[in-house]
């Protein structure tokens, strides 16, 4: 956020500033990496568990980062099987869960 304040939304020189050095270029790309497979996992793991609101948790990824996007998901994630579990004990299903 002070970048931006300070240099705009100048997205060529945030990239020439981010691959300025081989190890800030590592580290761009290691962020870059697991936001990418973060949201991977939201998707295929939500539309398994048939999850709604999947957009916040990818909307905190690439808004804030990793670090706030998969605890909120992991959280929503234990929510919503906390209720299928409980909806299914009281239709009397037996549904096993991974």
């Amino acid at each position: 956020m002070p970048w931006l304040l300070e240099n705009g939304p100048d997205l060529s020189r945030l990239l020439a500033e981010a691959f300025s050095s081989e190890i800030s270029a590592f580290a761009w790309l290691d962020v870059v990496v697991s936001a990418v497979v973060l949201t991977g996992f939201i998707f295929a793991e939500g539309q398994r568990l048939g999850m709604k609101f999947l957009w916040l948790p990818i909307l905190s990824v690439f808004t804030v980062g990793v670090s706030l996007g998969l605890p909120l998901f992991l959280l929503l994630r234990e929510l919503h099987v906390e209720k299928t579990s409980k909806t299914d004990a009281v239709s009397g299903k037996n549904v096993a869960r991974i």
